[in-house]
C-alpha cells in the first residue's frame, strides 16, 4: 500500500482535519492557561509589593529615616541573590540603602507601577516590576521584585505548549495513518470481491472480521444482496430453461396442426378442429406467460393499483361465489368458515388472484365427492385466510419446493398445468408482508396466508405493470400439485 495512496484516503484527510482542529484547541487552551497564570503572578506580585511598601512606611513613621535605612539594609542583604528589590534614596536620588545601585531612570510606567530591566549576577538581563513611594522629607522608596520566576514559568508554558502541540500533531497523524490504512484495507477487500464477481465468480462473498462494526454490517448486507442476486439469476436461468422446454412442445404441435389445416384437401370440420386445438395450445401458452408476468409483477412490487383496506371475509365470499358452480360441476362441496377478522392493507386484485389460484389448485386435485374449505380467522393482532382440500396433500419435506416455479410433483404429472400457481401465491404473500404456510388437513392440504397487523405491501410506484384482472374458473395459471 503506497504512502501516496494512503494520504489520499478520506480517512486520512478527515483525521488530518481533526488533528488540525484539536491542535487549535490545544493552542487556545494553553494560551488561556498562559494568560491566566501570568495575570495571577502579576496580581500576587503587585499585592506583595504594596504590602511591603505599607510595612516599610509604618516603620519609617515609627523609627524615622535611620530606622528605615537599617530595615531596608537588612532586607536587601536577606535578598542579595535577587527576588525582592529595595532602594532608598535622598530627594536627589542619591542611594541610602538597598540592593539596587541606582534609581532606574529608564523605568517604564504602567498602571500597576514601573517596569525596568536589571542585570543579574551572571550578567544577564532581567525584567523587574516595582512601585515607588515618596516619604516625608521627599525621600524616595522603591520596592519591587525581579520577574525571573515569571519568565521561567512563561518559558516553561511555551515549551510545554510546543511539545504538546508537536505530540498532538505527531500522534494525530500517526492515528490518521493507522485508521486510513485499516479502512483502506477493508475497502480494498470489498473492492477485490466486487471485481471477482464482475469477472463472473458469483460465489464470492465479502469476508467478515467478526468485529461487529459498520464494515461487518455492510459486508453482511452486501453478502445478502449477492445471495439474492445469485438466487434470482439462478431462478432466471431455470425459468428460461423451463420456458424453452415447455414452449417447444406446444409450439411444435401448434405448428403441425396449422400446417395440417392449410392442406387444401382437408375436410372443413377437420380444419376447424385443428384450428381449435391450435387456439387451445395458444391459450395454454398465454396462461403460462400471464402467470409469469403476474409473479414478476408481485415480486418486484411494480403494481399500479392503489393500496387499500381489504375485508378478507368479503374477499373470500366473492371468490367462493365465483367458484361454487365450477366445484359443484366437478362433484365437490364448498364449505366456508368465515370468522370476522381485522382488515388488511394490500392490492385486492393480486389477493383475489392468489386466493383463486388456491381454489383452482384444490379443485384440480381433490377427488370427486371431496370438500374444499375456505376460511378466515383472526391471527394474533392480524388476520389469516386459508384454503383446505381433501386431496392427496403434499409431503412435509416437499412443501418448500412446491413454492418454486415449474415444480410439479410426480402425482401431478397426469394433470394439465405449468407449476406456477403456488409460486404466484408465494410472491403475492411476500409482497404483502404475509406469512405463507402449507400444512396437513388430514387428509389433504391446507394453505394459510397470515397477515401481521400494521404491515403494508411494499409497492413501488412506477410505470410498466398492467392491472391483474380477476380470473374466471378454468383460466387461471395452473398450480402445482397439492
Amino acid at each position: 500500500m503506497s504512502a501516496a495512496r494512503l494520504l489520499r484516503t478520506t480517512a486520512f484527510r478527515q483525521g488530518a482535519v481533526y488533528v488540525a482542529l484539536f491542535g487549535v484547541a490545544v493552542v487556545v487552551l494553553f494560551a488561556f492557561l498562559y494568560w491566566r497564570t501570568l495575570s495571577l503572578i502579576d496580581s500576587e506580585t503587585d499585592a506583595a509589593i504594596t504590602s511591603e511598601i505599607t510595612a516599610l512606611n509604618d516603620q519609617y513613621q515609627q523609627q524615622g529615616l535611620v530606622g528605615l535605612i537599617r530595615i531596608v539594609t537588612e532586607r536587601a542583604e536577606a535578598h542579595a541573590d535577587g527576588g525582592n528589590l529595595y532602594l532608598l534614596t535622598q530627594p536627589d536620588l542619591t542611594r541610602l540603602a538597598g540592593n539596587l545601585e541606582r534609581w532606574p531612570a529608564e523605568a517604564r510606567q504602567t498602571p500597576a507601577g514601573i517596569v525596568f530591566d536589571i542585570v543579574d549576577e551572571e550578567g544577564g538581563a532581567l525584567r523587574a516590576r516595582a512601585r515607588t513611594f515618596v516619604l516625608e522629607g521627599n525621600n524616595r522608596l522603591l520596592v519591587g521584585r525581579d520577574l525571573r520566576q515569571r519568565a521561567n514559568l512563561r518559558n516553561l508554558i511555551a515549551e510545554t505548549l510546543a511539545w504538546g502541540l508537536a505530540a498532538t500533531i505527531g500522534f494525530g497523524l500517526m492515528g490518521a495513518l493507522l485508521v486510513g490504512r485499516n479502512l483502506l484495507s477493508r475497502v480494498d477487500a470489498i473492492n477485490r470481491t466486487g471485481q471477482r464477481i464482475v469477472r463472473g465468480e458469483m460465489q464470492q462473498r465479502v469476508a467478515l472480521t467478526g468485529a461487529g462494526d459498520e464494515f461487518d454490517r455492510l459486508a453482511e448486507n452486501l453478502n445478502s444482496m449477492l445471495d439474492q442476486i445469485e438466487r434470482l439469476m439462478t431462478g432466471m436461468r431455470e425459468v428460461t430453461d423451463n420456458i424453452a422446454h415447455d414452449l417447444r412442445g406446444p409450439l411444435t404441435r401448434m405448428k403441425a396442426r396449422l400446417e395440417l389445416a392449410l392442406l387444401g384437401q382437408q375436410d372443413p370440420a377437420q380444419q376447424r378442429a385443428a384450428i381449435d386445438q391450435a387456439i387451445a395450445e395458444t391459450d395454454r401458452l398465454l396462461s403460462t406467460f400471464n402467470a409469469l408476468l403476474a409473479i414478476a409483477e408481485a415480486e418486484s412490487g411494480a403494481v399500479h393499483q392503489t393500496m387499500q383496506s381489504i375485508d378478507l371475509v368479503k374477499l373470500a365470499e366473492d371468490v367462493a361465489e365465483l367458484y361454487e358452480p365450477a366445484l359443484e360441476e366437478r362433484g365437490l362441496a364448498l364449505e366456508t368458515r368465515l370468522e370476522p377478522c381485522p382488515s388488511v392493507t394490500g392490492v385486492r386484485q393480486l389477493l383475489f388472484q392468489a386466493l383463486s389460484n388456491l381454489l383452482e389448485n384444490a379443485m384440480k386435485y381433490t377427488p370427486e365427492g371431496g370438500t374444499v374449505v375456505i376460511a378466515t380467522q383472526p391471527d394474533g393482532a392480524g388476520a389469516a385466510i386459508s384454503v383446505a382440500d381433501t386431496g392427496p396433500g403434499v409431503p412435509a419435506e416437499l412443501r418448500e419446493k412446491v413454492l418454486q416455479r415449474y415444480v410439479r410433483l410426480d402425482a401431478a404429472r397426469s394433470t394439465p398445468g405449468s407449476g406456477l400457481g403456488l409460486s404466484l401465491v408465494a410472491a403475492v404473500a411476500k409482497l404483502h408482508g404475509a406469512r405463507l404456510a402449507l400444512g396437513d388437513h388430514n387428509p389433504g392440504l391446507v394453505v394459510t396466508i397470515a397477515f401481521p397487523h400494521g404491515i403494508k405491501a411494499d409497492v413501488a410506484a412506477g410505470p410498466a405493470a398492467q392491472p391483474v384482472a380477476e380470473p374466471t374458473p378454468g383460466k387461471l395459471a395452473e398450480a402445482p400439485a397439492s
